[in-house]
């Protein structure tokens, strides 16, 4: 979930395109909390259909979305969410490797460009089960990961179309602005705050982890312009009304989310990655 691009001084949203906006996410966020809340096999569906999908989306952005390589990544990719969901981890990761150099085998060309795609999907769905599937804080690290990201990418918004000034990376994303990014980041320490106000983990410790995953996440929005630009792509599909692609909407959450795993693995282990990222 990418924050939008801050416009040039004086320059506003086309009023359509900011209702879509508004409208998609209204839609869309409770959705996503539902499922996130149901967990199980529902949100193991979910994240496998969305992995799928951010796959495919980057093919099409480098030019590799070959029929063959899509399906030969789709059917690994569902197979992984499968084994992930029934608790077959090391299965998982055993079919991703082979499958994985698989699609590497058949992208010939872009061989490179394919398996950084398989992979940047790969990592997004095994980090976005293995967090939800701790019994314990699973749900609450989820929404955790989730509402940093949503809050860097709505107070970047706002404060780099009020604000403006300096650009962040003009040569990556010419109208992200320094003040988005700040503005960003400081959003997502009041997630923090307010978890800690509801007596979910400690406020010093989750200011930190909502630091570090609000840098990451802005970081992995940068990553995903920077490939779109490579190829001179603007959007990497037209899925979601007003917003793009999966990819335009994700790249934020899933260097985010891969990063709370790290952090949750580091400190409790694979299978309480909530825990790890949540108590302290």
């Amino acid at each position: 979930m990418s924050e939008p691009d801050a416009a040039p001084a004086g320059e506003r949203p086309a009023p359509s395109n900011l209702v879509m906006r508004v409208l998609a996410a209204l839609v869309l966020a409770p959705l996503v909390i539902a499922v996130a809340y149901a967990g199980g096999w529902l949100w193991a569906l979910l994240v496998t259909l969305v992995s799928i999908g951010l796959f495919a989306e980057w093919l099409m952005v480098v030019g590799a979305g070959s029929t063959a390589l899509t399906g030969a990544g789709t059917i690994v990719i569902a197979a992984m969410g499968l084994c992930v969901a029934a608790g077959a981890l090391k299965t998982a990761i055993i079919v991703g490797c082979i499958g994985g150099a698989i699609v590497t085998l058949i992208a010939r060309g872009k061989f490179m460009w394919a398996a950084t795609g398989f992979a940047y999907a790969a990592a997004a769905l095994l980090a976005s089960i293995l967090v939800r599937k701790d019994l314990v804080n699973g749900f609450s690290a989820l929404m955790f990961v989730l509402l940093v990201v949503w809050a860097t990418d709505i107070g970047g918004y706002f404060a780099g179309r009020s604000i403006g000034g300096p650009k962040l990376w003009p040569r990556v994303s010419p109208k992200k602005t320094w003040a988005g990014a700040f503005g960003g980041f400081t959003a997502s320490l009041a997630v923090a705050a307010g978890f800690a106000a509801c007596g979910i983990g400690k406020a010093v410790p989750l200011l930190l982890a909502s630091a570090v995953l609000s840098v990451v996440s802005q970081l992995g929005d940068l990553f995903e312009s920077a490939v779109k630009r490579r190829f001179d792509v603007k959007d990497s599909s037209h899925l979601i009304p007003g917003h793009g692609g999966l990819l335009d909407r994700l790249d934020g959450f899933v260097a985010a989310i891969l990063m709370a795993w790290i952090i949750g693995f580091l400190r409790h282990g694979v299978h309480s990655a909530g825990s790890g990222l949540m108590v302290w």
